[in-house]
């Protein structure tokens, strides 16, 4: 395989922008991908697996004589460009997926914090999952909050949210959009300050959305996340999802400080 995976990885990297581009979606070190270009190493089973995934061919493939793989990947070339322009929002969305920064530092478990956007005067703790998957970053926050006041509240007395998006990191922001799974009635964005620091603890941010009301106001809030590790008791943290009183004492003080700033309906604040 060594005489063709040389040439056949130059021409495959040629239906990219650059290098580095491919090396980024392939998280691949660029100075030991250098080395497979220039034929001084060749990749371990593992990552020319990877390789041949990321190109759409199979490992053995990136051995086969070049002009036999270029009848190859330009055939497979022209199916997954046919593909993307049969997808006019995936081709939109594209540049802003190749610009996006890596989230891996962040991917994990998350309390979310916010004023509720429906029921004023209460913070509402939200359960959030950030994970990667084939280089993007996609995250699920579930809510619930009470039908009723009844301190015996059934299972049928919850109301549900269950919300799927992407984030994104682009200079030095944190870009979360997503939208209500289950009824599929509306979305939302969350801005987050990144953490500069070697350990991520509470992230600040603003959200914007609607009211869950009949009226759907449109609202903003200052938002908290705060991280809980990269596993945890899915049940027991989801036992605390729902809505507090601003001075119940499970909400501490540096959370409340953070949200000082209620629910914004016809204007905009800033983040100190």
């Amino acid at each position: 395989m060594s005489d063709h995976l040389v040439e056949n990885l130059k021409l495959a990297c040629s239906h990219y922008r650059s290098i580095s581009e491919v090396c980024r979606q392939l998280q691949i070190n660029r100075g030991q991908f250098n080395k497979y270009l220039n034929g001084q190493s060749r990749p371990t089973p593992y990552n020319l697996k990877r390789i041949g995934d990321f190109f759409g061919v199979e490992d053995y493939e990136l051995g086969l004589p070049p002009e036999q793989f270029a009848r190859l990947i330009g055939a497979r070339g022209a199916v997954r460009a046919a593909a993307q322009r049969q997808d006019p929002l995936m081709e939109m969305l594209r540049p802003l997926r190749e610009q996006a920064g890596n989230l891996s530092r962040y991917c994990g478990y998350y309390f979310e914090y916010s004023n509720c956007m429906s029921v004023p005067g209460s913070i509402l703790l939200s359960l959030v999952h950030l994970w990667e998957e084939d280089g993007n970053f996609l995250f699920e926050r579930q809510e619930r909050q009470e039908r009723s006041s009844s301190t015996n509240v059934q299972a049928e007395d919850w109301v549900r949210c269950r919300y799927l998006g992407a984030a994104f990191q682009l200079q030095d922001r944190l870009f979360l959009i997503d939208y209500e799974s289950l009824t599929v009635n509306e979305m939302s964005q969350t801005i987050l300050i990144p953490s500069f620091k070697s350990r991520i603890t509470r992230l600040n941010g603003l959200k914007t959305g609607v009211s869950s009301g009949d009226r759907r106001t449109p609202a903003c809030t200052r938002v908290v996340w705060e991280y809980l590790g990269p596993e945890i008791n899915r049940i027991s943290a989801y036992r605390q999802v729902k809505l507090y009183r601003p001075d119940d004492p499970r909400i501490d003080d540096d959370v409340r400080e953070r949200l000082d700033v209620g629910p914004i309906y016809n204007g905009l604040f800033e983040i100190e």
